[in-house]
């Protein structure tokens, strides 16, 4: 079967050709399925074949969870939950379907073998129904537990990691507790906004009784590119934005950046070895001020051109800036206050983050006012090291804080990816 044949094969098709049986036979047995190769044991993100087109179906096992070096996909659904039960093994029960039913959608399949139709006529079905005929399109789901799951309810204080702490205020933070924090995060992206939200709304189906929704947000289209196979994005500001982002095809930095290393969590937290750290924050762009200012301030401000990408000063989108250079005038050609400059490795002592961020629009305030802007992601290896002093600098003196309003926060820990056999949550209630 061709690749563009493969690519095709819907939930529909994958369900009856295969039955129930289909998480039976892992994913040797999905990829065959489909026409695919498998994935080789073991593979993880970075050594895995790519996916033949945006419709395929991404492996959700291997050394590092699905969804953070995965080439960033162009919708994304993320629910952030409350644990409402008070009981452990209900917990540790519930992460253990949710794997087995992410698994299935991850591949195409619907949330449970019965799908539309198990339980008969009297009951509930499993599926909500909505991604059904729709082919995988990229599906990643990655899970993420924020600090306050390691209270006193469930035992897990031990199991803690150090660097899972709540984040600091930050100078002009402006948050709302409805849109920030929670006991866990579900991220879930896909080329194909329909099979994204399906698979949050199934998952939090299945956890009715033991966690409820705190907060969600659903994005239109990505601002970071993840691979190098991808071309530069443009956010709300109509700027390229994230070029100098981290890639998958860069190991070393992401083994120094990204992936937290042996030794880094110790003791009851050594689960998060492999793992990555997620900060998650809701930036309101003020869209009609931006809008009536010149094009000039703008780019004085970003630190590029608008059209190209360009540093200022230079040529071409990926050019080295040079912050030494001088204008016409005699100042620098990157203004001392420009977004690039601030956040740029070279003035925060090698920071580097990896960028999975997002455009929203979420309607009007009430006012006539566009209630849009980026929902930034980033995965890195120790928030206190790397996103806090980032995120200071820019707060004290980046021009950009003029058009922006951070109104929601949160950081969670995504621990590594599963073999075999393994299940969400098992190394914390081990």
């Amino acid at each position: 079967m061709s690749g563009g044949a493969a690519a095709g094969v819907s939930r529909r098709r994958l369900l009856g050709a295969t039955g129930a049986g289909v998480v039976g036979g892992g994913l040797a047995g999905y990829a065959v399925s489909r026409g695919l190769d498998a994935a080789p044991a073991g593979a993880t993100e970075s050594t895995a074949a790519p996916a033949v087109s945006l419709d395929a179906p991404i492996p959700f096992r291997g050394t590092h969870q699905a969804g953070i070096i995965t080439p960033a996909q162009d919708r994304l659904h993320f629910v952030a939950l409350d644990v409402v039960t008070k009981d452990r093994e209900e917990l540790r029960s519930l992460l253990e379907e949710w794997t087995r039913a992410a698994e299935r959608m991850t591949a195409g399949a619907e949330a449970a073998p019965g799908g539309l139709v198990g339980g008969g006529p009297n009951r509930a079905p499993e599926d909500t129904g909505e991604a059904y005929g729709l082919p995988a399109s990229g599906l990643t789901i990655t899970i993420g537990y924020g600090p306050s799951l390691f209270d006193g309810r469930f035992g897990l204080a031990p199991k803690r990691p150090a660097a899972l702490q709540d984040l600091p205020a930050f100078t002009r933070d402006q948050l709302d507790p409805r849109r920030s924090g929670g006991d866990l995060c579900i991220q879930a992206c896909a080329n194909d906004p329909q099979v994204a939200v399906h698979a949050v709304r199934n998952l939090v189906r299945i956890g009715f009784g033991v966690v409820a929704v705190r907060w969600s947000q659903l994005e239109f289209g990505r601002t970071s590119s993840t691979s190098t196979s991808q071309s530069t994005a443009r956010n709300l500001f109509g700027f390229k934005d994230g070029t100098n982002n981290l890639k998958a095809e860069e190991p070393e930095a992401l083994d120094q950046h990204v992936w937290v290393g042996p030794g880094d969590e110790t003791g009851g937290a050594a689960w998060m070895t492999g793992g990555s750290y997620l900060v998650a924050r809701r930036i309101r762009m003020h869209i009609e001020v931006w809008d009536r200012t010149s094009l000039q301030e703008q780019e004085d401000v970003i630190g590029r051109d608008k059209k190209e990408g360009a540093p200022l000063g230079a040529a071409k989108e990926h050019d080295a800036l040079d912050f030494a250079k001088k204008g016409p005038d005699g100042a620098p050609a990157i203004p001392l206050t420009a977004h690039v400059r601030l956040a740029h490795e070279s003035h925060l002592g090698g920071i580097r983050l990896l960028r999975r961020g997002y455009n929203f629009t979420d309607g009007s305030d009430g006012v006539g006012h566009l209630d849009a802007g980026l929902f930034f992601l980033a995965y890195m290896r120790h928030p206190g090291r790397q996103f806090v002093p980032m995120q200071r600098a820019l707060a004290k003196a980046d021009g950009l804080n003029e058009y922006i309003q951070h109104n929601g926060s949160a950081v969670f820990a995504c621990p590594p990816g599963l073999k075999d056999g393994e299940h969400w949550g098992q190394a914390l209630f081990a």
